[in-house]
């Protein structure tokens, strides 16, 4: 458990297209394997300490002749932001995927000392 002991707690959320390959016949939709998107996120405003991140998955359009895989991650969460990654793998088809992310933590307080 993340205890946060500020003030001020910052909650930071927003939502990303993450690709639209049906169109563009782009290697979600065309491919085979293991494949990945790494979408970068930059927050509001940086939060003083790493927060905690929340991504899923809130629209995915798949083709229904195979198998439906998929694995959503935040990655690299730093104050400032982080990367929302996807994987799918064998012969999954996936036309689009939007995520929705949340992010909260301590923000900084004008009254806070910076002793370094």
């Amino acid at each position: 458990m993340k205890r946060i002991d500020s003030t001020l707690v910052g909650v930071d959320q927003g939502s990303a297209l993450l690709f639209a390959d049906y169109d563009t016949d782009g290697e979600m939709w065309t491919g085979s394997g293991k494949r990945e998107v790494w979408h970068p996120v930059r927050f509001a405003t940086a939060f003083r300490d790493l927060p905690s991140v929340h991504v899923s998955i809130s629209m995915w359009d798949m083709a229904a002749d195979a198998n439906q895989r998929a694995d959503i991650r935040a990655a690299h969460i730093r104050r400032d932001g982080f990367e929302i990654v996807f994987t799918t793998w064998e012969d999954t088809k996936v036309a689009r995927i939007r995520a929705d992310w949340m992010a909260i933590g301590a923000l900084s307080n004008d009254d806070d000392w910076d002793v370094d």
